[in-house]
């Protein structure tokens, strides 16, 4: 999530959990002590597909933060024996504000990797979107009202509430997910289309609209748009994977790390003399968020793997925005669902 959300929810759950002794103090602790996760981002990477597959890594893993926590907790216990709360009350403090930090991650498509070292695929809930107004402007106002009016009794449940309040809207996303994969799933069913895989992400600043991607066995993926109020059958537009194309990166160790990092959600385009890689599970179709340059077509027509570099994207703007919120409630005249822009050539 974006970083003033993590923000706030630290500086809720330290707020509700010690802000009677610690007063607004509890609210700063809290926020600063929710970003420590994201320090990562200070470190360097040659390429882009290393930076995208390393963040979120070691300093998201629970064990990690779990040591951390603990760490910190004797250290505060014996510089500051006298603090009026418990040892157990202090790390369960420490621990909750770090450790919801990957798991509220992990809630978005991008891919945490809560159980670093093991190499188990980046988890990737997708219940909602990694900037979602309806979960963080609550905790947001809590925050703000305790700032103002200090850590009362009031302010405290506030807290509290908008904490609950959040906790409850992430399930909330991922019943949506849920249902809006079964719709697509039926109507792909009832149209004779059998998808091996399926998955659905939220769109942008909701958990209504989703945007759901299903491959099958022929190496296409479907691109389809379903609402929870739909009550017509959700649009989809079929494309290929080009997977043939991929055969050239076979050996390359960063594609299989892209490979394992997305959980394989990748297509392959030939534009010109370069193959473009594209992450499937962010964006809308047509407006992919991460694309990667990885191979040259050499002048005897042989592919090259190269260090890769990001590819230019277009992510789509207010006008798109407007299309996607306008969706919620109605499902005619449908989404566009954009035609892949650049044809892919051999």
């Amino acid at each position: 999530m974006d970083s003033v959300t993590q923000a706030v929810l630290g500086a809720g759950i330290q707020g509700a959990l010690l802000g009677r002794v610690q007063g607004r103090r509890a609210l700063i602790y809290g926020a600063a002590l929710a970003t420590v996760p994201d320090l990562d981002v200070l470190m360097r990477y040659p390429d882009p597909v290393s930076l995208m597959t390393y963040h979120r890594g070691f300093s998201h893993s629970v064990f990690v933060l779990t040591g951390l926590a603990v760490f910190l907790a004797w250290l505060i216990r014996k510089y500051w024996p006298q603090a009026p709360y418990s040892g157990r009350r202090l790390f369960l403090t420490l621990w909750l504000v770090l450790v919801t930090h990957p798991v509220l991650d992990a809630f978005t498509v991008y891919g945490t990797q809560l159980f670093w070292p093991l190499a188990l695929i980046p988890e990737s809930w997708a219940a909602v979107f990694i900037i979602d107004p309806v979960y963080t402007v609550p905790l947001l106002l809590a925050v703000l009202f305790a700032i103002g009016f200090g850590m009362t009794l009031t302010a405290r449940r506030l807290l509290a509430a908008a904490l609950v309040f959040s906790t409850a809207y992430l399930g909330f996303g991922l019943a949506g997910r849920i249902a809006a994969e079964d719709r697509v799933r039926e109507a792909m069913q009832a149209q004779g289309i059998a998808p091996s895989e399926l998955r659905a992400v939220p769109m942008p600043f909701n958990t209504l609209v989703w945007r759901v991607i299903a491959k099958t066995p022929d190496g296409h993926y479907y691109e389809s748009v379903s609402s929870l109020f739909d009550r017509d059958p959700p649009e989809w537009l079929r494309q290929p994977l080009n997977l043939d194309v991929a055969r050239a990166l076979a050996d390359v160790p960063l594609h299989q790390r892209l490979r394992w990092f997305t959980d394989d959600w990748l297509r392959y385009d030939v534009i010109g003399n370069a193959l473009v890689v594209t992450d499937l599970r962010m964006g809308m179709a047509g407006h992919y968020t991460f694309r990667f340059k990885m191979a040259e077509r050499a002048a005897d027509g042989s592919w090259q793997a190269v260090t890769p570099s990001s590819w230019p994207t277009e992510r789509g703007g207010w006008a798109e925005l407007k299309l996607v919120l306008g969706r919620i409630l109605h499902a005619q005249p449908p989404l566009p669902l954009a035609q892949w822009s650049e044809l892919s050539t051999r």
